[in-house]
C-alpha cells in the first residue's frame, strides 16, 4: 500500500526530473496519480515509464510548451508541441470551462499531443464548476472496422461528466472497444490469458493469447456501433484538429515516432439553459430514482456511470492504493537512472 501523498510526491519528482518545472510536474502528477486511485492503473504513474523511454528518444518535448493557434470566439485549437498530454488536455478543458462562461457552450480541440491519461479526469474539472464536460481522443491504430481485419481505428475512448449537489457526479469514461488496449498489454505482461470476445488475431480467429491480440486488433463495442463511434471520434480528434488521424496515429508504447494524438475538450454552462440550483435539484433525485430501482436476484447495488471509481479512490484515501511491485519497481529503477534519492 502506498498513500496519495507519498505517490505524488514520487510521480512529481520522476517529471520534474525528466523536465517539467514544479507547477507542471505537479498537475500531470495529479492526474496519473488520481487515475492509480480510481484504479485505473493502466492510464496512471504506470506511464511514466514508457514516458521515460520516449523522452530519452526525442519522441516527446520536456518541458512541454503548447501554442493557441486558433482562437474564434467559442473555437479554439492549442498545438500540444509533442508534450506531455496531461498538460495540454487540462489547458484545453480550462479554456473550454472559461468561454463556456460567456457563450454558453465550448469547445476546444488539441493536435500533436501524446497519451492524456484518462479521459473522466478533465470531464470532471467542467462538473467540478457546474458544468457538463465531454473529452475525446484518438489513438493509434488497434482496432478494425467493422468486418475487416486490418487494425485502422484506435479505441476513441470518451468521456462526459455530469456534476451533482449531494450526489457524486455521474461521469462516464469508455473506449469505443470492448476493452482498454492497457489491459492486454497488462495481461501481457503478467502472462494471463484475455477473456475470449476481447480482440481476435490476425487471420480474424477470436484469441485469449494477449500476445496474438496485439498482433491482431481488438473487437468494438456492440459490433458495428462501437466501430462507427471509434470512426467518428477519430475524425472530429484528429482531422478537424490538424493532427493525425487513422494508420498515421503512434502508440505511445513503441519507439515510432511521434504520437501526434488529437483530442476535443467541450463544456456545456448548465446555467446559460437552466437555473443551476433547478438541474441540481432534477439530478440528485434522478441519481437517487435509478439506486432506488427494483433489483434483479444478482444485484446487490445500482451503480452510476463512474460511481465504482469514486468508491475506490474513497477507499484509497483512507486505506491506500494497491500497487503493483511491478511498476514500484520499475519506477524505483528509473529515480536511481536520474539521480534522485527517493523511492516508493
Amino acid at each position: 500500500m502506498i498513500t496519495e501523498k507519498e505517490l505524488k510526491k514520487i510521480a512529481t519528482e520522476i517529471l520534474k526530473l525528466y523536465g517539467e518545472n514544479e507547477n507542471s510536474a505537479s498537475l500531470a502528477a495529479d492526474c496519473l496519480v488520481k487515475a492509480d486511485m480510481r484504479g485505473i492503473f493502466t492510464h496512471g504513474t504506470y506511464l511514466l515509464i514508457p514516458m521515460h523511454d520516449r523522452i530519452k528518444a526525442g519522441m516527446l518535448q520536456i518541458p512541454t510548451k503548447t501554442s493557441l493557434v486558433k482562437d474564434n470566439d467559442a473555437a479554439s485549437i492549442i498545438d500540444g508541441g509533442n508534450g506531455l498530454g496531461q498538460l495540454v488536455a487540462r489547458q484545453a478543458m480550462e479554456i473550454s470551462i472559461k468561454k463556456a462562461k460567456k457563450f454558453g457552450v465550448a469547445t476546444t480541440l488539441v493536435k500533436n499531443t501524446n497519451n492524456i491519461s484518462f479521459l473522466g479526469y478533465y470531464t470532471d474539472l467542467a462538473s467540478q464548476k457546474g458544468m457538463i464536460g465531454a473529452v475525446g481522443c484518438n489513438a493509434a491504430p488497434s482496432m478494425a472496422p467493422w468486418g475487416s481485419t486490418e487494425a485502422f481505428i484506435g479505441t476513441s475512448p470518451f468521456s462526459v461528466s455530469i456534476p451533482a449537489k449531494n450526489e457524486r457526479p455521474i461521469i462516464l469514461d469508455m473506449s469505443s472497444s470492448i476493452v482498454a488496449r492497457g489491459k492486454i498489454r497488462k495481461a501481457s505482461r503478467n502472462k494471463e490469458q484475455i477473456p475470449l470476445g476481447w480482440a481476435i488475431d490476425q487471420e480474424g480467429n477470436p484469441t485469449t493469447d494477449p500476445n496474438e491480440a496485439l498482433k491482431g486488433t481488438l473487437l468494438p463495442i456492440a459490433g458495428p456501433k462501437g466501430s462507427a463511434l471509434a470512426i467518428v471520434i477519430d475524425i472530429v480528434t484528429g482531422m478537424l484538429s490538424g493532427s493525425k488521424y487513422g494508420t498515421d496515429v503512434k502508440t505511445f508504447h513503441k519507439l515510432e515516432g511521434p504520437t501526434g494524438v488529437g483530442v476535443f475538450c467541450i463544456a456545456i454552462d448548465i446555467s446559460h439553459f437552466i437555473e443551476l440550483d433547478t438541474f441540481y435539484s432534477k439530478i440528485d433525485d434522478y441519481i437517487r430514482s435509478i439506486k432506488n430501482l427494483k433489483k434483479t436476484k444478482d444485484t446487490s447495488e445500482i451503480y452510476l456511470p463512474g460511481e465504482i471509481e469514486f468508491l475506490r479512490e474513497e477507499k484509497a484515501q483512507k486505506e491506500g492504493i494497491e500497487f503493483s511491485s511491478q511498476t514500484m519497481n520499475k519506477l524505483n529503477d528509473i529515480l536511481v537512472k536520474l539521480g534522485s534519492n527517493l523511492r516508493l
